[in-house]
């Protein structure tokens, strides 16, 4: 004969699984890195970070490159060549050059933002990062004839694997920008595989997006 304790206990079981599986097939059920995923925040402004490797025509300095401190053992690279920006991650100068994203580059006149946002799980090691990027629209300019700025959120996958982009979300035209590049960040960058995956472009396009070179096999995703 069963005890009553038996019984509740058996019975408390049965509803917890029952809820369980409830949540999995109304897609309520978290995964592990979404349960464990964080942000911290780093800055790569000039005044808090090392610069080297400094090129000037006269009195002004037409390129240079920054090291800053980032999270996890990574150091952030930017490389500032005639007003041109580009990012890249790693554990040393060399293996941040040899990056996938070292060699992305763009043609406008273009920056980021002094603010990073790390994504790390409960490891606390960063498997992603987040950067506010804005370049001149060279087609549509002010008053006083000079490009307009346009503003994106960029999202990267770090190691292990290659540090490549993995998202663009578009600032002015989402009002929940930073909600859908954590997703990105979340869901897409660990398992991406750059060179071989496309670039997906998160939530609607405004003019940021359609302004933008994008590669031919850039993935529109439309998740909001």
């Amino acid at each position: 004969m069963k005890r009553r304790s038996d019984n509740l206990s058996g019975n408390l079981g049965g509803i917890l699984s029952g809820l369980l599986a409830l949540g999995v097939l109304l897609g309520l059920a978290p995964t592990t890195q979404t349960l464990a995923a964080d942000s911290s925040y780093t800055s790569i402004a000039e005044k808090r970070c090392r610069k080297f490797d400094r090129v000037m025509i006269g009195a002004n300095e037409y390129a240079a490159t920054r090291v800053c401190d980032g999270r996890g053992g990574y150091k952030v690279f930017v490389r500032e060549d005639d007003l041109r920006d580009v990012l890249t991650v790693g554990r040393t100068l060399e293996q941040a050059g040899n990056e996938p994203a070292a060699a992305d580059g763009y043609e406008a006149f273009n920056s980021y933002d002094d603010t990073i946002e790390w994504r790390s799980g409960a490891d606390r090691k960063p498997y992603a990062l987040i950067a506010g990027w804005s370049y001149a629209d060279n087609e549509n300019r002010d008053a006083d004839g000079r490009p307009k700025s346009l503003q994106l959120l960029v999202v990267m996958r770090l190691p292990p694997g290659p540090v490549c982009k993995v998202a663009y979300i578009d600032r002015a035209a989402n009002g929940n920008a930073n909600a859908l590049a954590r997703q990105a960040a979340d869901e897409i960058a660990p398992a991406f595989k750059c060179g071989t995956d496309k670039v997906r472009i998160l939530g609607a396009r405004g003019r940021a997006i359609e302004a933008l070179s994008l590669p031919s096999d850039a993935k529109d995703d439309q998740t909001k």
